[in-house]
């Protein structure tokens, strides 16, 4: 049975690729520290025996016995919450981390795929974000230790590829959801939710007009699967090009949870995009991809898990 290996295994993403890879019928070898991750996302694989977890920092070099299809690397605190928390951590995931991980790629001939970030493009001035972009971000900025990581591990790809032939992926992921997420990760979707299920006052950012456009966890990873099996060796956005503002987001957690809550508008964080969507055309043309759940779908296939662990923390405490 052919294997590939994911590093990030217990993230959000990291753990609903190896089911994914699962289904695909490869073995998967899923590496994590746990740093942000956590082990409950793999709980379901515990008596799976086509899976194996490895607790290790990939900044580490990474041993591997026999062979291996693909490399899937997903490692790196992903939210502002952990890589302010965790800065030099993201720079050396997204430096020393990816290097490693190319080194396994290139020992053992397998493809790699790299998740990479629509932070590439920074506060953009171009909307759209076309992948030909070449971004407008502060490399000094208090986000920078994330999107410098992201956009060096690209780098660093193109050149393991241009001089030692090894087959590389870039995907650069807009903003998903679905279950899976931490509740206190900061990011806009558990942070809205997890407060609406709780009855608490909806806290935005800004005056709630900059946008974002969600993309429902399954279709990311539709679109990194064809990705990963495409002749692509360039930049690729993977993401759903309809755009909300943060405020008509929230209304539309109201509407989903039931119930009206106050909305609370804090400052926007230093660097924060006021502008975010993906342009697909190339991901359409080249693989066929077109995001099929709308984000009403989205929000109520996750809303059951989201609810669930958010009393399950409550009763906790």
């Amino acid at each position: 049975m052919p294997r590939v290996l994911i590093t990030g295994a217990a993230g959000f993403l990291g753990s609903h690729l190896v089911d994914r890879a699962l289904r695909e019928g490869f073995d998967v070898i899923g590496v994590d520290n746990l740093i942000t991750g956590n082990l409950r996302n793999l709980a379901h694989l515990a008596d799976d025996s086509r899976f194996t977890f490895v607790n290790q920092d990939i900044c580490e070099p990474l041993k591997v016995e026999g062979d291996l299809a693909g490399v899937f690397n997903f490692a790196s605190p992903a939210s502002p919450i952990d890589y302010y928390e965790y800065p030099i951590e993201t720079l050396r995931v997204g430096s020393e981390g990816t290097l490693n991980c190319l080194e396994l790629a290139r020992e053992k001939g397998a493809r790699f795929l790299q998740a990479s970030t629509s932070e590439c493009y920074g506060d953009p001035q171009v909307h759209p974000q076309v992948e030909s972009y070449w971004g407008n971000v502060n490399p000094v900025g208090p986000r920078s230790c994330y999107d410098e990581a992201k956009r060096y591990a690209e780098a660093l790809a193109m050149a393991y590829h241009r001089h030692y032939k090894v087959e590389t992926r870039l995907m650069r992921i807009f903003n998903t959801y679905g279950s899976r997420m931490r509740l206190d990760d900061g990011r806009v979707v558990p942070s809205l939710l997890s407060k609406a299920i709780r009855g608490e006052a909806l806290t935005i950012f800004g005056d709630g007009s900059q946008t974002r456009s969600f993309t429902y966890v399954d279709d990311l990873l539709e679109g990194a699967w064809r990705l990963w099996e495409s002749d692509e060796v360039y930049p690729v956005n993977v993401g759903n090009p309809e755009e909300y503002t943060i405020l008509e987001f929230a209304e539309k957690v109201q509407s989903l949870v039931g119930s009206q809550h106050e909305i609370l508008f804090s400052p926007l964080p230093k660097d924060d995009p006021l502008r975010r969507k993906p342009d697909i055309t190339k991901a359409n043309k080249l693989f066929g991809y077109e995001p099929k759940v709308k984000l009403n779908e989205g929000l109520e296939r996750c809303f059951p898990w989201f609810k669930e662990h958010a009393l399950l923390e409550d009763s906790a405490k």
